[in-house]
């Protein structure tokens, strides 16, 4: 389990390995505690693709019926997707060394 307590923008939550199976998938659970509350499962999908791995990342959750307003006028998808794709680009690079 990792935990942190960050600024407005990091927030405060939790992120635990909850499923893993070896060599495919893994599986956590992202518990936001603040600013606002979610609880969110993580899934890593490993594919074997020839001499490299095609990795996916997927976040999903309840969406509060507040949220889903905020939703209609912030694109949610767009500003994770950036933090998604940075990750991956890390994971790509340690992998490669």
């Amino acid at each position: 389990m990792y935990e942190w307590d960050g600024d407005k923008n990091v927030g405060k939550g939790r992120l635990a390995i909850a499923d893993s199976s070896p060599p495919s998938k893994v599986t956590l659970e992202l518990d936001m505690l603040a600013p606002l509350k979610a609880h969110n499962i993580v899934v890593f999908t490993l594919e074997p693709k020839g001499d490299s791995t095609n990795v996916t990342w997927a976040m999903n959750g309840h969406v509060p019926y507040i949220a889903k307003i905020v939703h209609v006028f912030l694109d949610v998808d767009k500003m994770v997707g950036q933090d998604f794709e940075a990750g991956l680009a890390n994971l790509k690079a340690i992998a490669e060394k």
